[in-house]
């Protein structure tokens, strides 16, 4: 298969150019040599690869920038999504759009179903919004892949289990949220399942994430404790302790039942995070 993969320096997408997909055909752009919000040159890109399945992984992903510079959100994860899509179409390319639990707004009390209604709180999550609506609206063959709390070897963000101990050696204490819950998700476990994925032709919207969900704060005490860090205190606090200027949606795990019926599962989040931390 022929694949192009967008953002493919990324977390997700370097994950899948190097470790998952190497048995596939590979091609990919990123920052700085090629921009995705340039028609013309993504156009070209995708045209020239003859894809038959283009990855969209590239993503501005700060959610408090995109709070603070809400029209460059729009521009980088909807019109650029937009410009992928109308590529796709043009090559006869099926794409996977990934996206987000933040596109729905915390309020509910079970995890969030593939079809759900969307109902995004802040600037980054209705910028991921527009996305999937020009996936759904432009294309017929499209993979709208929602994750949540993704993490690599390597990564900067707090959901990264080797970033949680790093903080944690520095500062000696953390202060974590309680009330902000969903699912953390290894993107090597990730990659997998898109890559299954994308074999079925089972076009349609998934949650992907590694099976079960937790808050902020149990998750850092168990990182914590597979780290062998027990001992550095943990106080919980809430999200309005945290001033920022996104507002993250407080109870979005998303269940997996679209990919499961495909026989396409992730491992448990906490099996996940201790193979990650033995790989450090």
């Amino acid at each position: 298969m022929r694949i192009f993969i967008t953002g493919s320096k990324g977390q997700l997408g370097r994950t899948l150019f190097h470790q998952t997909l190497t048995g596939d055909t590979l091609a990919g752009c990123d920052l700085p040599e090629l921009d995705i919000t340039d028609r013309q040159a993504i156009d070209a890109a995708i045209a020239d690869f003859a894809p038959d399945v283009v990855i969209h992984c590239a993503v501005w992903s700060d959610v408090d920038g995109c709070a603070r510079d809400p029209d460059k959100a729009y521009l980088v994860n909807g019109i650029a999504t937009q410009n992928v899509a109308l590529a796709c179409a043009a090559c006869n390319a099926a794409m996977v759009y990934v996206s987000t639990n933040e596109v729905f707004d915390g309020t509910a009390t079970q995890p969030y179903r593939e079809w759900d209604p969307v109902n995004p709180i802040n600037p980054y999550a209705k910028s991921k919004v527009a996305g999937e609506w020009f996936a759904r609206n432009l294309l017929t063959r499209f993979y709208i892949v929602r994750t949540a709390w993704l993490y690599t070897a390597g990564g900067r963000n707090f959901s990264t289990p080797s970033r949680i101990v790093q903080v944690a050696d520095e500062r000696g204490a953390l202060k974590v949220v309680t009330d902000e819950v969903s699912n953390p998700t290894y993107a090597l476990d990730l990659a997998a399942g898109i890559a299954a994925l994308i074999q079925t032709g089972a076009y349609g919207i998934y949650h992907l994430t590694n099976a079960g969900y937790t808050s902020r704060y149990d998750y850092v005490r168990e990182v914590l404790r597979l780290a062998g860090r027990e001992h550095v205190p943990v106080e919980p606090i809430s999200l309005d302790d945290f001033q920022r200027p996104s507002t993250p949606p407080r109870f979005a795990p998303l269940a997996n039942t679209a990919a499961a019926a495909l026989g396409i599962t992730l491992r448990p989040w906490q099996e996940a995070v201790a193979e990650f931390l033995r790989a450090q």
